[in-house]
């Protein structure tokens, strides 16, 4: 029963961020939902995907994919563009935290000198929240990458 709670807790809140950033980006009103059922259905596939034990990494890259696609079948159906879906829903799932800690024990590092612990915080938070973007980036992109090549030039 935690996990249904959290889990639809980490979806209510996951399409607040996805609605607010389709307005920033000017997506239209009749987009927002859409743009709030992808933030949702992304952050909360990623969710049960980490409790299933999957790596966090791995779990963002299929989240971003299946919200890349749904968002493509969507934007053919009603005649719009995919990014004005998709990219707003997969700003839930921006890695804030490793970002920060990496972040911190870097500014540590200035501060108190580098000792092998803040060091090892720095690298391992920094190529985690890295990773996590790159995984972004390549299911954010992999609609593009399976349906919409070009035939070659020779």
């Amino acid at each position: 029963m935690n996990i249904l709670i959290q889990f639809l807790q980490n979806m209510a809140l996951a399409a607040v961020p996805a609605v607010g950033f389709g307005l920033v980006f000017n997506v239209p009103r009749s987009a927002l939902v859409y743009c709030a059922a992808g933030g949702a259905i992304g952050r909360g596939l990623r969710f049960l995907l980490i409790t299933a034990g999957m790596p966090i990494e791995l779990a963002t890259f299929v989240a971003a994919s299946v919200v890349s696609l749904l968002g493509v079948y969507i934007a053919q159906r009603l005649r719009a563009h995919p990014k004005v879906f998709t990219v707003a829903a997969m700003i839930p799932m921006i890695p804030g935290v490793p970002f920060f800690t990496a972040l911190l024990a870097v500014v540590e590092i200035q501060r108190r000198g580098l000792t092998p612990e803040l060091l090892n915080t720095a690298i391992t938070s920094g190529l985690r929240a890295m990773f996590i973007v790159a995984a972004l980036a390549v299911g954010l992109a992999l609609p593009g990458l399976l349906f919409y090549r070009r035939k070659p030039v020779v």
